[in-house]
């Protein structure tokens, strides 16, 4: 049988919002919720599993971005399993345990009935935590975004506790499971609404949600389980980095929870200004002060590099003040690929301050056989 199409399912139109979507899903959840139909639970499962599929592929801009292009069944058939419209499989029960296959669903019946739902709100708590992520800000020069560089950060983070091992109890003791809640953290209650009987989770009053109790504490840690350290480590800056770009570091921010993995450590690179080099793309742009005789016969100059390095580069006669130069590959190296950017210079001619006796009289003698007045340009008839 075809699948409806999703904006029919939830009632909205192609160009909804992302509001409208959620609004749209809330009032058709609520009300195709199979506890809310207790008289006719097996139709109403099946509308509340289209709504859902509906909208958990509408709320995933990539998803809706494929179903708009594709429609329900995809270029090969991806309303199936593994495809990219979902995981393909929907598990209900009372309690509502197939609520991980359907994103924050859990979230949007706790706003309904004040409070988490079943066993994926016990587990949220419960259940093994990603540790928090950690942010630095690390200033470097110019010629360290240029070449790369190495350089030692300290950070605070928390860290499992070395006594207890994270068991948050003294050693030789271990933690005892909650006798109220038995280990989920949550505590079910029935309440009778005018939708029918609703059943709800609240948290576990006497462990906290933790679903353990902790008789004999750890003194290390105070029974937390986690400890503050101060920890320095070594980063790499690669060369070629930008200003504001930021290096992540995985499993180096603070330490879970319940088993859970190691957060991330955000460095973000601000690079401090040069008093002679600019950066554009990959591009490195400097000036160059040339004198008039330079400009006028052509010289060969010696342009410093960013590494510390000259580059000879000849310049043409008659080189008009703002002309601009590039030494090819002598820019900063790219980030994704082995391709460098280039060097520009812009010469800037240098009109000499003061002359001797003589100086002014060659020059005196120059502008005789010169005309002096340069020519000055016309504009067209379109300006």
């Amino acid at each position: 049988m075809a699948k409806r199409d999703y904006y029919e399912v939830l009632g909205v139109d192609k160009n909804a919002s992302d509001d409208e979507l959620k609004k749209a899903y809330r009032r058709l959840a609520k009300k195709y919720h199979p506890d809310a139909n207790p008289d006719n639970k097996a139709e109403a499962e099946a509308k509340f599993k289209e709504v859902n599929e509906a909208y958990e592929t509408l709320s995933n801009p990539q998803k809706r971005q494929m179903y708009d292009q594709f429609g329900p069944e995809g270029p090969q058939g991806f309303g199936g399993a593994g495809g990219p419209f979902g995981n393909g499989t929907y598990t209900y029960s009372t309690g509502f345990d197939g609520f991980s296959d359907f994103g924050d669903l859990g979230d949007i019946f706790s706003s309904f009935f004040g409070g988490g739902f079943g066993s994926r709100s016990g587990n949220r708590q419960n259940g093994p935590k990603k540790g928090a992520d950690l942010r630095y800000d690390l200033e470097i020069s110019f010629e360290e975004s240029f070449l790369g560089t190495e350089r030692y950060v300290t950070i605070n983070r928390k860290e499992i506790c070395n006594t207890c091992h994270g068991e948050g109890s003294k050693p030789g003791t271990h933690p005892e499971t909650c006798t109220v809640c038995h280990g989920s953290g949550q505590i079910k209650q029935v309440q009778t609404t005018i939708l029918g009987q609703m059943q709800t989770m609240r948290t576990c009053t006497n462990c906290h949600g933790t679903g353990k109790i902790i008789k004999e504490p750890c003194e290390t840690c105070k029974g937390k389980g986690t400890v503050r350290n101060q920890v320095r480590m070594s980063v790499k800056i690669p060369a070629g980095v930008d200003d504001n770009q930021t290096i992540v570091l995985r499993g180096e921010g603070e330490s879970g929870e319940n088993g859970g993995a190691k957060g991330d450590l955000y460095i973000t690179v601000h690079v401090k200004r040069h008093r002679l080099y600019t950066r554009k793309g990959n591009n490195v742009l400097c000036d160059i002060p040339i004198t008039f005789t330079q400009a006028t016969l052509g010289a060969e100059l010696k342009i410093p590099m960013v590494d510390g390095t000259e580059e000879t580069y000849t310049i043409p006669d008659a080189t008009q003040t703002g002309t601009r130069f590039a030494i090819k590959g002598k820019g900063f190296k790219s980030l994704n690929s082995n391709g460098r950017g280039d060097l520009i210079f812009t010469v800037q001619v240098q009109v000499p301050k003061k002359l001797t006796p003589e100086q002014r009289q060659l020059l005196t003698q120059l502008a005789k056989t010169m005309n002096e007045q340069p020519p000055i340009k016309k504009k067209g008839i379109f300006g």
